[in-house]
């Protein structure tokens, strides 16, 4: 079957990336790794993503980062590029009618774009040939393998017979069939119809026994297991669970004008190396004569540019020894400094609302619900135009800490696929002094450190991103979920297309980079929209962005958060969710599609927001009032 399915890149990266079972037109088809992201010649032709150095360092990414490679469909059925290559799988169909297995890469004429039908000819339910459906069920291991049952081996488990014992495998014959009995429609049984073999379908138990499976369905390689295999549906979480990282560029890199004379001639190795290696004055000019040349400019522009790259272009001494954590207190730093000089045209732009912000306190009774929100929030900005780097490390099988492994299976290549993302958001910050003195509240500390006893007894894959658990981060957290379900009816963008980045450091523990020294103390939130390859404002966030529109966005906002449909059992739940996490939390309140989510819906609890109940714990926006 040759299909082209256009899919959008930052989906590649995630949901259908390497090793992932994806729905075709017509067929389930797994993903192959990105060895296999190759031109006729062997290849690579995916673009290299420049300065991103910082991106690279703070997530601990020595290989280069390139987009995967790209492929179009013309009006006369061509396909022009280079396309990700996924084989049909499960490999195994059976008929709907009589319950026949058929494998199917060993039936002529799967590679059309037929249905492939039943070859039964003795039952009459199957006369007219019905289309095949593949099997539900797959095998799966810790190590990241993924294969079809060995149907023929499950179905002489329980051999009595020396016929049935030496019956051999031919996948050219359909000869398994799986069928429920009359007297037990629940009970399905596999049997051999050649040898008569059979044993009850159970895969609960059949998973110990299998004890050898290929790595990848397009691997004929089989591994020896050390551990037994899981027999799940295709269609379960277990199957694939891709592992993203994303950081924002910031200032300096997001500053870089694409196109100068300085950004091509740091862009080519070769040319820079002919420069370097000229060994006299003279030889240097005539280099420099030669690549102002193939440039198509002047010499002396090549001379300044030669100039900016010795000086440290593009970061200018900028250091390169930066974590996750540091990163983050860079870009909070970014997002709320004032960027001189700035150009419509950067990776980063930002237009400070700060100051009509706070001149609208003026305006509203200090009585009123807004003005604890214009108290609670001291700094407002709108992100009109960003850059994210988004790019996939691996992914795992039956565990989100399991085995990663590698998007080319083997981890020998130099690259891993990435792609820019460019949208826009709006940031704000919580007034710090006002945070400290609620974290302080004893009802506070009280709910905090339940969830905190929890969170230090379990591993979870975004420690991190989140090394202490603090109450302002779940404050933070609560809050910036309340928002997006509300700027999804406010501003027209599904919950699903809206990502969350949360700034919390509490003493400013992290080395802030921008600033040269300790981060300032962090408590803010950037909700952002982001889609590949279109530049520029996307419209709708930024405009929410405006003090008066977002005051009313807040304000609706913190009122959800008042009351939930599934209240009282909502606000009363002690723990529910992974690793019992989540508190005051449900998909009627706070939880959104996980895609926008940093910390797959866990640690949600809305009580933070506005209080609880019996009056103990004080809602945030409302604890100036009286406890200040």
């Amino acid at each position: 079957m040759k299909n082209f399915i256009p899919i959008r890149l930052s989906h590649l990266l995630g949901s259908c990336s390497t090793g992932a079972v994806v729905r075709g037109p017509d067929a389930l088809m797994a993903v192959m790794d990105t060895r296999y992201w190759t031109d006729a010649t062997g290849r690579h032709t995916g673009r290299r993503l420049r300065y991103v150095e910082r991106v690279r360092a703070a997530l601990g990414i020595e290989k280069d980062l390139r987009e995967p490679p790209v492929a179009g469909q013309a009006k006369d059925g061509r396909i022009t590029g280079v396309c990700i290559p996924a084989l049909r799988f499960p490999g195994w169909g059976i008929c709907p009618a009589c319950g026949l297995l058929h494998y199917l890469p060993a039936i002529e004429g799967t590679d059309d774009n037929e249905p492939v039908r039943c070859r039964e000819i003795d039952t009459e339910t199957c006369k007219k040939r019905p289309a095949l459906e593949q099997v539900s069920y797959v095998l799966i291991h810790s190590k990241g393998f993924l294969d079809d049952l060995p149907w023929h081996y499950l179905a002489h488990l329980e051999a009595k017979t020396n016929a049935q014992r030496g019956c051999s495998s031919d996948t050219t014959r359909a000869c398994l069939r799986l069928r429920r009995t009359s007297g037990d429609p629940s009970k399905t049984y596999l049997v051999c119809t050649r040898c008569g073999a059979g044993t009850l379908f159970s895969p609960f138990s059949f998973g110990p026994k299998i004890k050898a499976m290929r790595t990848q369905p397009w691997i004929k390689e089989r591994a020896v297991l050390d551990e037994p295999p899981e027999i799940v549906r295709v269609n379960h979480t277990q199957v694939h669970y891709p592992k993203t990282r994303s950081a924002l560029v910031i200032p300096p890199e997001s500053r870089i004008r694409k196109g100068t004379v300085v950004d091509r001639l740091y862009s080519s190795t070769q040319k820079r190396k002919l420069i370097e290696t000229a060994v006299t004055p003279l030889q240097r000019k005539s280099a420099i004569r030669s690549v102002a040349g193939e440039l198509g400019c002047d010499a002396s522009e090549i001379e300044t540019a030669w100039k900016q790259i010795e000086n440290g272009y593009p970061l200018y001494g900028k250091s390169l020894c930066i974590t996750p954590g540091q990163l983050l207190a860079d870009e909070y730093t970014a997002l709320i400094g004032e960027i001189p000089d700035m150009a419509d045209d950067e990776d980063f732009v930002t237009r400070h609302y700060t100051a009509g912000w706070k001149a609208l306190s003026s305006e509203i009774s200090p009585d009123r619900p807004e003005a604890g929100i214009l108290r609670g929030i001291d700094r407002l900005i709108a992100v009109s135009r960003l850059k994210e780097i988004l790019v996939f490390e691996g992914f795992s099988r039956c565990d989100r800490e399991a085995r990663l492994v590698s998007p080319d299976i083997d981890a020998k290549q130099d690259w891993l696929p990435a792609v820019e993302l460019f949208g826009e958001g709006i940031f704000f910050s919580i007034d710090t002094g006002l945070l400290e003195a609620w974290e302080r509240h004893p009802a506070v500390m009280d709910r905090f450190e339940q969830v905190r006893k929890r969170f230090d007894a379990v591993f979870t894959p975004f420690r991190a991103e989140l090394h202490r658990l603090t109450p302002r981060f779940l404050l933070l957290h609560a809050l910036s979920h309340l928002l997006i379900r509300q700027m999804e009816s406010d501003c027209g963008y599904p919950a699903a297309s809206i990502r969350e980045r949360i700034y919390c450091d509490p003493a400013g523990e992290s080395q802030s980079r921008e600033s040269g020294g300790k981060s300032p103390s962090m408590a803010g939130i950037l909700v952002y929209v982001t889609v590949p390859d279109v530049v520029g404002s996307l419209g709708g966030v930024v405009e929410l962005a405006e003090p008066r529109r977002f005051l009313s966005l807040v304000s609706s906002a913190v009122a959800r958060a008042d009351w939930c449909s599934a209240d009282p059992v909502c606000a009363e739940q002690d723990g529910h969710g992974l690793y019992l996490l989540n508190r005051a939390a449900c998909h009627c309140c706070l939880l959104i599609p996980e895609t926008g989510c940093c910390f797959q819906n866990t640690l949600l609890d809305r009580v933070f927001v506005k209080g609880d109940a019996a009056g103990s714990m004080p809602p945030f926006f409302k604890f100036p009032a009286g406890e200040i």
